[in-house]
C-alpha cells in the first residue's frame, strides 16, 4: 500500500481504495503492521549536546590568544598569571554556555501538537487513541473543538468550519466541503475537501481517512524548515569581521616586536614575558562580559515594556533591523472581526436580523456571529424579548443561516449569507439595484459582505422561503489605533514595515493602506506571482512591496532569505505554526504571546501585548542598547590599544616592560571592570529613532569609531611611553612601574566618563554629561577603592610600591591628556556635523 499522491485531487472512495481502507476503518493488526511501516505519528528534531554547546564557547580567536599567552607563561614559570588568565577564558566560557543552554530553542511544541488523542474507527468500532498512533488509512472521526493531527481526507462532513490560521495565516474560519473538486496543484488554503495537521475544528463535525501522518505531513514540512539555524546577529558579524583584521595586526606587531626584542640581545624568556604581556593587553577580555551584561540589563528593560528576550544578542540585532515583516492579524489588527461598514434599505429591520439570526452568547461564539453582537446596540434585550423558535444552522452549501422568532405576538423570519443565495428567494428583487452596488464597493475595500433579510414565518423547507432583503453588512479585522502612528515612527527611522498574510489581496490592502503601509504607487504582491519569480525577479519586486497577501509558509520564508540576501537585517513577526520557518531563519524572530507555542519557541523575542507599536518601542530601546554597546566597545578596545602602543614604543626604545602581565589584567578586568559595568545604565542619547540603521559591518567598527579608538589609544600610547622614559631617569624602576601602573588606571576613568557621550563634547552641556550615566561615579569611586588597596594594602602581588603625594603628579599629567584628547576629537566632530551652530 503506497500513499495516494495529491489526494485532494481524488474522491473520497478513490482514496479510500488507494489506502485499502474503508468506513468499517483498519483493523487493529493492519493499524499496527501499518504503525512499524509508517512510524509514529510524531515528528524528530536533532538536539545538540551539552559537551558540544561548552566545547564550541572556546571557538573564538581572541580566546586562543589568551591560551597562547597562557601556555606561554607557564613556559616562563610565571604560574600566577597562567592561573589567572585560564580562570577569565573558564568565567567567560561558562556564561557563554549557560547563555546558549537556556537559550536552545527545540521542537518540543511542535511536537505538542500532535500529542493529544483522537477518536478513529477500527474494525467498525469507535475507539480513542492518541494521536502518534494514527496511521495512513484510519478512518477519523472529527468535531467541534478537535485538534487535527493529521493530514486527512475528507469522506462525509456536516457545517465543517476549521481555523487553518495557525498554517496558512487566514484570519477568517475555513469552510470545508468533503464533495468539493479541488485541482491536483491547488495551494494548502485552497483545499477544501482536506484537514491539514496542525489545524482545530471550529464547528460542524466531519470524518476522513488519514493520507500522510508524521514527517510526511504539510505541517512537518514547516518543522523541518524550522530547524534552519538563525543567522548571526549583526554583533557577532561585526566583532569576527573586526576580529580577523585585529588578529592580523596583532601578528604584524608581535612579529616586529619580537624580531626587535630578539635583535637587541634580550633573553628568550624575557622575550617570552614581553609576548605575554602584549597578547594580554591586547585582549580586551572583560569585552564579552560587559557585553553580556548591557543585554541583560536591556533585557529587563525590555520585559517591562512587554518585550521577553529568549536569546540575548536579540537585543542587540533589534536594534540594527532594517526591515520589520510583520503579521497582520493580531499585530497590526485586533485579531477579530468587526463591523466596519453597513448599508440599510431597514435599518431597525436590520438591526434586528443581526441580533436573532445569531448564536453569540457573551460575546463568544462564531466570529461573524460576535462581531454583529458587538455592533448591535440593545443586542442582549432584543434577543431576550423575541424568543427563538426555531434555527436552520449555518448551511455550507447554501450559505446561510435562518431563524424563526415570535415578534410582538408574531412570528417572524430571520436569514444572513451570501447575498446571491438570498436573492433567489427575496421579494423585493427589483429595489436591489443600489445594494449591490454597495457591496461591489465594500468588496473592492476588502471586507466581507453579509446580507440579512426578514419576512413572515412561512416554512421549514428553504423552497418556500420568501422575505425581503433589509441591508447588508461589511466586515474586516479593523486596524488597532496605535498602528498608524508606529508605522510613522519606525519608517522615520529609516525601518521599513512589510505586512504579510494569508489574507485576501483586498483585505490586505485595505488594512495596510489603513495604517499606512501600503500607498499609492506600492506594489502587492500574492503568494502564487512570487512562485513565478525567480530570486532576482523577487528581490527587485520587494524593493517597491510593502504588502504580500496569500502567502504561505515557503513563500514568507523565501521573502525573509532573499531580503537577507541583499543586505536586509530582518525582523519578522508572527504566531501560528505557519510563521515558524520564517521566524527562524529571520535576524530575530518575534512572536506574539498570545501565538502558538511552537512560533515561541521558534523566535527570539516574545512580546506579550500583539501590538506593531510594542515593537517599534522594542527597538528604541535596542538601539539605546546598540548604542551602549559600541560607547563600550570604543572604551575597552582604545586601552587596549594605548597599552600595545605603549609596550611595542618601550621596546622599540630598547627599555623594560612599562606594566607587568598582572598588571595589565588588572587595568583590563578589574579597575576597568568596575566602571564598564555602569555601561549598561546610560540613557538615551538623543532621539535614537531619528536616525537611520546602519550597515551590520559599520554598526561598530565604522571610520569614526575607529578613528576615535586609534587617536585615543596610539596617542595615549606614546604619551605613556615618553612618560615612561622620562620616569625611569629619575626614579627607580618599581617606581616608575607604579606611576605608569597607576597613572594607565587613573586616565581610563576619564575615558570612561567620556565615553558616555559619542555625539556631544563633555563640555558642551555639562549637566547632562554628569547626568546620562550617575552609576558611573560609582564605578570610578569603586575603581580608587580597588587602586589605593593595590598600592597601599597588597602593593607585593602586583609588583609595585606604595607612591608618595609627589608621585602623583605625575599620575595627573596623561589623566588630563586622555581628557583633552577625547574631548577635542569630539569637538571637531560636533563641528562638522553642526555647522550652524
Amino acid at each position: 500500500m503506497d500513499l495516494p499522491n495529491a489526494p485532494h485531487a481524488h474522491s473520497a472512495k478513490d482514496v479510500s481504495r488507494i489506502l485499502v481502507t474503508g468506513p468499517e476503518g483498519l483493523t487493529d493488526a493492519e493499524a499496527k503492521a501499518r504503525l512499524e511501516k509508517f512510524g509514529k505519528n510524531t515528528l524528530k528534531e536533532e538536539k545538540t549536546g551539552r559537551l558540544v554547546i561548552f566545547l564550541r564557547q572556546f571557538n573564538s580567536i581572541l580566546v586562543y590568544i589568551l591560551i597562547i599567552a597562557a601556555v606561554i607563561s607557564l613556559f616562563v614559570s610565571d604560574i600566577k598569571d597562567f592561573f589567572i588568565i585560564i580562570f577569565i577564558i573558564a568565567v567567560n566560557s561558562i556564561i557563554g554556555f549557560w547563555q546558549e543552554v537556556k537559550a536552545e530553542a527545540s521542537l518540543e511544541a511542535l511536537k505538542k501538537l500532535t500529542e493529544s488523542r483522537v477518536c478513529v474507527i477500527r474494525s467498525g468500532a469507535e475507539c480513542i487513541i492518541p494521536s502518534e498512533d494514527l496511521v495512513p488509512g484510519d478512518h477519523v472521526t472529527l468535531s467541534e473543538g478537535d485538534l487535527v493531527t493529521a493530514d486527512i481526507r475528507l469522506a462525509d462532513s456536516a457545517a465543517l468550519t476549521v481555523d487553518e490560521s495557525s498554517l496558512t495565516g487566514e484570519s477568517l474560519p475555513v469552510l470545508k466541503d468533503h464533495a468539493a473538486q479541488v485541482p491536483k496543484d491547488a495551494p494548502p488554503y485552497d483545499l477544501k475537501n482536506t484537514l491539514l495537521s496542525g489545524t482545530a475544528i471550529v464547528r460542524g463535525s466531519g470524518k476522513g481517512y488519514v493520507v500522510a501522518t508524521g514527517k510526511k505531513t504539510y505541517f512537518a514540512g514547516i518543522a523541518a524548515r524550522a530547524q534552519e539555524r538563525s543567522p548571526d546577529s549583526p554583533f557577532t558579524k561585526a566583532i569576527a569581521h573586526f576580529s580577523r583584521r585585529y588578529i592580523l595586526l596583532l601578528l604584524g606587531i608581535f612579529t616586529v616586536v619580537g624580531a626587535i626584542a630578539f635583535l637587541q640581545g634580550r633573553p628568550l624568556p624575557e622575550i617570552a614575558y614581553l609576548l605575554v604581556a602584549q597578547m594580554v593587553s591586547a585582549v580586551p577580555e572583560g569585552l564579552p562580559i560587559v557585553v553580556t551584561i548591557i543585554m541583560v540589563v536591556g533585557a529587563l528593560a525590555l520585559s517591562k515594556r512587554k518585550t521577553l528576550v529568549r536569546y540575548l544578542p536579540a537585543v542587540e540585532t533589534l536594534g540594527s533591523a532594517t526591515v520589520i515583516a510583520s503579521d497582520k492579524t493580531g499585530t497590526i489588527t485586533e485579531g477579530k472581526l468587526a463591523v466596519h461598514d453597513y448599508y440599510a434599505l431597514d435599518r431597525e429591520a436590520l438591526m434586528t436580523a443581526a441580533a436573532l439570526c445569531n448564536d453569540s452568547r457573551d460575546g463568544g461564539g462564531d466570529p461573524v456571529d460576535a462581531a454583529l453582537a458587538a455592533w448591535v446596540d440593545g443586542y442582549e434585550q432584543i434577543r431576550a424579548h423575541n424568543p427563538r423558535r426555531w434555527v436552520y444552522p449555518f448551511d455550507t452549501k447554501r450559505r446561510l443561516m435562518a431563524t424563526a422568532n415570535v415578534v410582538n405576538g408574531e412570528e417572524r423570519f430571520s436569514v444572513k449569507g451570501a447575498y446571491e443565495e438570498l436573492k433567489k428567494h427575496a421579494d423585493n428583487a427589483s429595489a436591489l439595484g443600489e445594494v449591490e452596488l454597495q457591496i461591489e464597493a465594500m468588496a473592492g475595500r476588502g471586507l466581507r459582505v453579509l446580507a440579512f433579510g426578514a419576512g413572515k414565518w412561512l416554512s421549514e423547507d428553504p423552497a418556500a422561503w420568501r422575505f425581503s432583503i433589509v441591508g447588508i453588512v461589511g466586515f474586516i479585522d479593523p486596524p488597532k489605533e496605535s498602528a498608524a502612528e508606529a508605522v510613522r515612527v519606525a519608517q522615520r527611522a529609516g525601518i521599513r514595515v512589510i505586512m504579510i498574510t494569508g489574507d485576501h489581496p483586498l483585505t490586505a490592502r485595505e488594512v495596510a493602506r489603513s495604517v499606512n503601509i501600503w500607498n499609492n504607487g506600492d506594489r502587492l504582491l500574492t503568494g502564487p506571482e512570487i512562485e513565478g519569480m525567480n530570486d532576482d525577479e523577487l528581490a527587485t519586486a520587494l524593493k517597491h512591496a510593502t504588502v504580500l497577501a496569500r502567502i504561505l509558509p515557503e513563500h514568507k520564508y523565501r521573502v525573509v532569505k532573499t531580503l537577507q540576501e541583499h543586505g536586509e537585517i530582518v525582523t519578522v513577526t508572527g504566531d501560528g505554526v505557519n510563521d515558524v520557518p520564517a521566524l527562524r531563519a529571520a535576524d530575530l524572530g518575534i512572536a506574539m504571546g498570545s501565538g502558538s507555542e511552537a512560533a515561541k519557541s521558534a523566535a527570539k523575542m516574545v512580546i506579550v501585548d500583539n501590538n506593531l507599536s510594542v515593537i517599534v518601542d522594542a527597538i528604541r530601546n535596542a538601539r539605546v542598547i546598540v548604542d551602549n554597546i559600541r560607547k563600550v566597545i570604543y572604551y575597552l578596545v582604545s586601552t587596549s590599544i594605548s597599552e600595545i602602543v605603549l609596550i611595542s614604543s618601550t621596546v622599540f626604545f630598547g627599555l623594560p616592560l612599562p606594566l607587568l602581565p598582572i598588571q595589565i589584567l588588572w587595568i583590563n578586568l578589574v579597575t576597568d571592570g568596575v566602571q564598564d559595568k555602569t555601561f549598561p545604565f546610560i540613557r538615551e542619547e538623543g532621539n535614537v529613532m531619528k536616525r537611520l540603521p546602519k550597515d551590520p559591518a559599520q554598526q561598530f567598527f565604522d571610520g569614526r569609531q575607529m578613528r576615535r579608538i586609534l587617536t585615543f589609544g596610539i596617542s595615549m600610547g606614546v604619551i605613556g611611553a615618553v612618560l615612561f622614559w622620562h620616569l625611569l631617569g629619575t626614579y627607580p624602576y618599581e617606581v616608575a612601574v607604579t606611576i605608569m601602573f597607576t597613572a594607565f588606571v587613573c586616565f581610563q576613568w576619564c575615558n570612561g566618563l567620556q565615553a558616555q557621550q559619542e555625539h556631544e563634547p563633555f563640555l558642551l552641556d555639562i549637566r547632562k554629561s554628569l547626568t546620562i550615566n550617575p552609576y558611573i561615579f560609582f564605578g570610578i569611586g569603586a575603581g580608587i577603592i580597588l587602586q589605593l588597596s593595590a598600592l597601599y594594602v597588597i602593593p607585593g602581588i602586583f609588583g609595585v610600591v606604595p607612591l608618595s603625594f609627589a608621585h602623583w603628579g605625575y599620575v595627573a599629567l596623561p589623566v588630563l591628556a586622555a581628557f583633552a584628547i577625547v574631548e577635542a576629537i569630539k569637538w571637531l566632530e560636533y563641528r562638522e556635523s553642526h555647522p550652524a551652530e
